[in-house]
């Protein structure tokens, strides 16, 4: 169905899908799209490292209002890193190009894992609070805010290999050979991403997304028994906030992350949309799932993946437009302009 635009506000067209109550179109934001492909993104890393531009709330705002003058997406996602809480936590850490987070004292022992401290987000990550502020404020309305962290399971694979993995094959052995190790690891996690994700609701955020970026890895038993209780944790202490849950390479755990928690589950261009929501049920709302991959094709593979996309969502209430994953670097910012327009004309209620 061929619609036209409406005059909604992004806030209101974004807060509907996330309650489950049909918008006036489908509300569209991308992963990774404050920065990466945007020129003016590019010009401050030639100036600032990442973490210098997360933890300056004036720089951190600018970034995370670019992607919504650039493409006119429904919401604005904070410009961070999930490894932010851990710093104040006791962990050495640093993010090289090219590379990731690199852990300078990768834990390796129950010993390491008592010796990581508990925060208080307000004061040890006051930057990510204030920026949030500024965000809200300047979009006073016009876009909702994305808040988001890191899971436990995907910061305790960082934490263990002490890099980014292939197989991630250090963290699981360890979580297979210490599993009282590892739970103490993913409970003191969540409690830190639980304080961390309720300071960015206090701060304004419409919503949090909690990232599992490499649960994919795990067996439906492993997850299970090793990772879902502590999430479900979680998504329980922030009932009242709209949340969103989601992974990669998840085809095989959809049904134990729903279980889990989240309002909206993300899924990733692996799966079908329309198979993966009625796995989940469709009391749950479902984000994704566009291949990044195509923008990089040209707009005809890009629009020809994005209607089918809308049409496995098939005009049901509770879809927010996405990508699999996030926006690649050698992305047209252009074509996500024309993205954006595509998916709300084309889904114009």
């Amino acid at each position: 169905m061929i619609g036209t635009p409406s005059t909604a506000t992004g806030e209101a067209r974004f807060l509907a899908a996330l309650h489950h109550q049909q918008p006036d179109a489908t509300p569209v934001w991308f992963m990774r799209q404050a920065g990466r492909c945007l020129a003016g993104y590019r010009a401050l890393r030639e100036r600032y490292d990442i973490l210098t531009l997360a933890k300056t709330p004036e720089l951190c705002a600018q970034i995370t209002r670019m992607p919504v003058d650039a493409f006119g997406v429904d919401a604005a996602v904070l410009f961070a890193d999930i490894m932010l809480p851990l710093e104040p936590m006791g962990v050495s850490l640093e993010i090289q190009p090219e590379v990731g987070p690199i852990i300078h004292n990768p834990i390796r022992s129950r010993a390491d894992v008592d010796a990581l401290r508990t925060i208080d987000p307000a004061t040890d990550l006051a930057f990510v609070v204030d920026a949030i502020r500024m965000v809200r404020a300047e979009l006073d309305g016009r876009q909702a805010v994305i808040g988001f962290a890191g899971s436990p399971f995907t910061l305790a694979c960082y934490l263990v290999e002490g890099r980014p993995s292939r197989d991630y094959a250090i963290a699981k052995s360890f979580m297979f050979r210490e599993p009282r190790a590892w739970d103490a690891l993913l409970e003191k996690l969540s409690t830190v991403v639980i304080a961390y994700l309720r300071a960015q609701v206090d701060a304004g955020v419409h919503v949090v997304q909690l990232f599992d970026s490499w649960v994919g890895g795990l067996s439906p038993a492993d997850y299970a028994t090793h990772v879902q209780p502590h999430v479900a944790r979680i998504l329980a202490a922030l009932r009242g906030t709209p949340t969103i849950h989601f992974g990669t390479g998840t085809a095989s755990l959809l049904e134990a992350m729903a279980d889990a928690g989240g309002d909206v589950i993300g899924v990733d261009h692996r799966q079908l949309l329309d198979v993966a929501w009625d796995r989940i049920g469709h009391d749950r709302g479902i984000q994704g799932n566009l291949d990044a991959t195509r923008l990089l094709a040209g707009w005809e593979a890009t629009s020809a993946g994005a209607r089918d996309v809308l049409r496995r969502a098939a005009n049901r209430p509770g879809h927010i437009f996405n990508l699999g994953h996030g926006v690649l670097p050698d992305t047209d910012p252009d074509l996500l302009r024309r993205l954006v327009d595509l998916v709300h004309v084309e889904s114009a209620r």
